[in-house]
């Protein structure tokens, strides 16, 4: 079910960005190629923010494993955290992980020691957050000048588009294939400390992720066993295939991975 757009509105313009985070060696920067061929940043920029999810087809009862939330605090706010599936087998329920998690970031993201930043917020709704499981996570803050904050644990993915083509994208964390980073109710998982960060400059008319009807290509394509998936391609770059008897039959692996979709999409307007 679609979720209906909300608009959030930047009340004044700051003209300055002081940016502290828990580890700047990790900090990634989009430089700039050729000022002459950048537009100007314009004061007041918000977000016009979309939400589409759909659930594994087994667990639309309770609403899937993903959840997200979006915040109109200051230049806007968003996130989503994946529940990680593995913890059912513990009698554990994958979804109050990352619905608590989400929930506590919501709660804290105005919170004078969070600083508007993203590894201070992923820091303290994780140690916020009492129930059992693990989850990967991406927030994204915007500041009212035009600078967006990323901080990504694990292999939720960002994009920004510009002009209809891809100018920054994040880069997955794992551990090996299909086993991302995450955080965890358990001691020995990742932290604030291991998210990767990004800093990036954008303007009025940026698209932030992806498309709304890419939610339901992408459910579609987790269902067809002949379809050459990401999920395939990269399960073959990692050794991951058919037995020798079937590539010699002319066989390969192929097909998607049943799992939720959750997409946010993000415009950057002017308010």
């Amino acid at each position: 079910m679609a979720i209906p757009v909300t608009r959030m509105m930047v009340p004044h313009a700051i003209p300055s960005l002081r940016l502290s985070h828990p580890n700047p060696s990790r900090v990634d920067f989009l430089c700039r190629c050729a000022p002459s061929e950048i537009q100007p940043l314009r004061p007041e920029l918000s977000l016009s923010v979309g939400i589409h999810a759909i659930p594994h087809p087994d667990k639309v009862e309770k609403g899937g494993e993903d959840a997200f939330f979006v915040s109109s605090y200051r230049g806007g706010v968003m996130a989503v955290a994946d529940g990680v599936s593995g913890w059912a087998e513990q009698d554990v329920d994958p979804s109050l992980f990352s619905k608590e998690l989400m929930a506590n970031a919501s709660r804290l993201v105005d919170d004078q020691e969070v600083r508007y930043d993203p590894g201070f917020l992923i820091d303290k709704a994780h140690t916020a957050t009492t129930s059992r499981g693990s989850a990967t996570i991406i927030l994204a803050m915007l500041e009212e000048v035009g600078i967006l904050k990323i901080g990504n644990v694990g292999d939720c993915g960002l994009k920004l588009l510009r002009e209809g083509q891809i100018i920054f994208a994040t880069a997955p964390q794992e551990h090996y294939f299909d086993c991302p980073y995450q955080l965890s109710s358990e001691g020995s998982a990742q932290t604030y400390l291991d998210a990767s960060f990004s800093i990036v400059e954008v303007q009025k008319g940026d698209v932030i992720v992806m498309a709304r009807l890419l939610a339901e290509v992408a459910s579609s394509h987790s269902r067809d066993t002949e379809f050459e998936s990401p999920y395939a391609l990269e399960a073959r770059a990692k050794g991951f295939d058919v037995p020798l008897w079937k590539k010699v039959l002319g066989k390969k692996l192929t097909g998607g991975k049943l799992d939720d979709v959750t997409v946010i999409v993000a415009k950057v307007v002017s308010s």
